[in-house]
């Protein structure tokens, strides 16, 4: 479990993260667009864990393979943003957040499921007995 400070420090670079992909590497994404759903701090906020999203991105895992490509860049971009109110500039690594791919696959065999209505089972137990 995270702690107060772990959430705090994230939420700070998932919003500087935000600005600096609006900006200086917009180039990455093309025409697409890319949400920064998470951002996992390690206790002694040394390492970030980036959780993105994207829109109207044909291969978005190739865009995070990119993005971790140039993570040496886009971390000196983000150290001159918070350089004044930390101490370690973290380590950023990328990860493809899939969770909402894997929300519809969950929905998509929920809807796949055939559940009886109370009627067809009360009847089903009735043509038991007659038997």
């Amino acid at each position: 479990m995270e702690s107060k400070r772990q959430q705090k420090f994230g939420r700070q670079i998932q919003k500087d993260l935000s600005e600096i992909f609006q900006k200086d590497f917009c180039e990455v994404f093309g025409k697409g667009m890319v949400t920064i759903t998470d951002v996992k701090v390690s206790p002694d906020l040394s390492v970030a864990r980036c959780y993105l999203s994207f829109l109207l991105i044909d291969e978005p895992q190739v865009v995070v393979d990119e993005l971790n490509e140039k993570q040496k860049s886009i971390r000196n971009v983000l150290a001159g943003k918070i350089r004044h109110q930390v101490r370690i500039i973290p380590y950023l690594s990328f990860f493809l957040d899939d969770t909402a791919e894997y929300a519809a696959k969950i929905d998509a065999l929920f809807d796949g499921l055939h559940i009886p209505k109370e009627t067809e089972i009360n009847t089903n137990e009735y043509e038991d007995l007659d038997d």
